[in-house]
């Protein structure tokens, strides 16, 4: 019996780790699960209200960039801009969404034709941002994010 009591409570000695404490285990897997996380994609993309959420990643990237370019194209097509020389060009917009949904212009990739040939684009760009509709922000694993896109005008 007295045998079996030794054996017992060597056992219990030997399964439990006694030398690591609970919050250096619980750091650990916060660290590996943080290593596991891609920061440079989010889960969710922002989505404007015609776009479905419970579409996959790929279909609201689709969406929420159609959507962004579409209202680009009605409010450029609505300014005055007259263009003398043939323009074919495509121009970068780089814009941070923020996790609460407003937007900022970062800046705008042009060439020097495209300036001289359109003064004020920079500012009709400003004001389509401004004036888009209200997006719900990008989501990482359930939290608004911010997050910074790219998009392309080409000008024809």
């Amino acid at each position: 019996m007295r045998n079996l009591t030794i054996l017992c409570f060597l056992f219990v000695l030997t399964a439990c780790n006694w030398s690591a404490s609970r919050e250096k285990k619980t750091q650990e897997l916060v660290n590996k699960e943080i290593l596991g996380i891609d920061w440079e994609d989010v889960d969710q993309y922002p989505l404007f209200a015609d776009c479905d959420e419970t579409a996959s990643k790929q279909e609201q990237k689709q969406c929420f960039m159609a959507t962004l370019l579409k209202h680009f194209s009605e409010t450029l097509e609505e300014s005055d801009f007259v263009v003398e020389e043939a323009l074919n060009d495509t121009i970068f917009v780089d814009f941070l969404m923020e996790a609460s949904g407003t937007i900022s212009l970062l800046e705008i990739d042009k060439g020097g034709i495209t300036d001289d040939q359109l003064p004020g684009f920079d500012e009709q760009i400003s004001k389509c941002l401004n004036r888009l509709p209200k997006i719900e922000p990008a989501l990482k694993r359930g939290i608004p994010v911010r997050a910074k896109f790219r998009i392309p005008i080409v000008l024809q």
